[in-house]
């Protein structure tokens, strides 16, 4: 029943997500929503289980968005700019920094999480986000077709 609800829900979601998108307005709280029921349905997520499951992935998500936006800031706002080598250098040290940090910090994550989820739920949860993404990409691309 829960799960029968949580896939109602979600079709809602979707539906409504892809109405907004046509008037040209994505609504960020009925996205996050959509996006929280997705993974909840597709890891098939207890309410036990997503009560204690988001927070520890918020906050990891929340941390992994801004070492990206670090890596992003990185790159040379212009591509001919002239760099020495040792700017260069620099800038891909950093990078490396940043991205040690965000392996440490997924360890810590699967940790966390694992006391919560399965190895096999969190091996799921990898591509999940990128599953979402995707439905939505081809959600919008069928409703831009005549």
């Amino acid at each position: 029943m829960k799960k029968t609800g949580l896939l109602l829900f979600f079709l809602f979601l979707v539906v409504n997500l892809s109405f907004g998108q046509r008037r040209g307005n994505i609504d960020s709280e009925k996205l996050e929503a959509a996006r929280v029921a997705f993974i909840t349905t597709r890891l098939d997520l207890s309410t036990e289980q997503a009560e204690k499951f988001w927070p520890i992935f918020n906050e990891f998500n929340k941390k992994r968005e801004a070492n990206l936006k670090k890596i992003a800031g990185l790159n040379p706002k212009n591509q001919e700019e002239d760099l020495t080598e040792d700017q260069a250098k620099q800038l891909i040290t950093q990078r490396f920094t940043i991205q040690k940090e965000m392996i440490k910090e997924e360890e810590e994550f699967v940790e966390k999480v694992s006391q919560v989820i399965s190895y096999q739920q969190v091996l799921k949860l990898n591509g999940l986000n990128r599953d979402f993404a995707r439905m939505l990409y081809q959600r919008q691309r069928q409703d831009r077709r005549p």
